[in-house]
């Protein structure tokens, strides 16, 4: 009779906590996920994190560019200028150009800006360079700046969504007059720098990319001007066979007046 008695005790005690447990459980909040965090903003939250997105695959594409552009073996290619150089020493300015033209790069497209005013002398083909070498440099920098467009783009869009979100919780306060709580708000702000966190995401891993192909082009551009500097130098020493004119129009020219006093009237009729 006691075993019997204690048994329908002990049962009794576990049915009546299994509801409270249960209770419990419930109370309990859910831990959001990655993707309820993403669509709790709601459709302008959703279309704003939508273009974030396609401004990091524009930025992967851009990285993915830069990284095959940038090489070594693209911008200065193994052996021209050694080439050009003792083309020159040799006085065979022909084969210099051939070998410019066998290796398209930066190099040879400098090498060959020079090579076009040999006969004008040192001084010309020096400019010529150095104005390759400043067009050279622009057109590299050209698609890295899209880099830096798009990492100072990124942080706004973001503050965009965060700002429409914060608007969204207070308009939900005002419409409420105050019976939301904290917790309301709080939930409201939370989805709301949502936007945030992915500009963010996206523009610093840009600026640092930008900043290292910056540096980048700056350093292949210094190699090559001393590689067409050291290719070159043999000019230096050659006679100059032409001098640029000075106007390049001459029928633009005013006739020179003669020697000794007035000019000759016209006779006279």
């Amino acid at each position: 009779m006691d075993e019997s008695t204690s048994f329908a005790q002990s049962f009794f005690n576990i049915a009546l906590q299994t509801p409270t447990n249960l209770i419990a459980q419930s109370d309990t909040p859910e831990t959001a996920g990655l993707f309820d965090i993403i669509l709790s903003g709601g459709i302008i939250g959703l279309m704003i994190l939508l273009v974030l997105f396609a401004l990091s695959i524009a930025a992967a594409y851009l990285v993915f560019d830069q990284t095959m552009t940038l090489r070594k073996t693209e911008i200065l290619p193994d052996g021209v200028s050694d080439t050009v150089r003792q083309a020159l020493l040799n006085a065979r300015p022909a084969e210099a150009d051939t070998a410019c033209r066998r290796e398209p790069s930066v190099l040879s497209v400098v090498l060959l800006s020079g090579l076009s005013e040999l006969e004008f002398g040192w001084h010309e083909v020096e400019k010529s360079v150095e104005d390759s070498l400043a067009e050279q440099s622009a057109r590299l920098m050209r698609r890295i700046e899209y880099l830096s467009v798009i990492g100072n783009i990124a942080p706004m869009v973001g503050l965009l969504g965060t700002v429409t979100g914060m608007i969204f919780a207070f308009q939900q306060v005002a419409t409420t007059r105050g019976a939301a709580g904290a917790g309301d708000l709080a939930e409201g702000i939370y989805q709301a720098l949502v936007t945030t966190v992915g500009g963010l995401v996206v523009a610093i891993p840009s600026l640092a990319a930008y900043a290292i192909c910056r540096n980048r082009v700056d350093s292949l551009i210094a190699q090559v001007a001393y590689q067409a500097q050291h290719a070159l130098t043999p000019i230096k020493r050659r006679p100059t066979a032409r001098t640029r004119p000075a106007n390049p129009n001459p029928a633009a020219s005013p006739a020179p007046r003669p020697q000794g006093g007035n000019p000759p009237m016209p006779p006279k009729t």
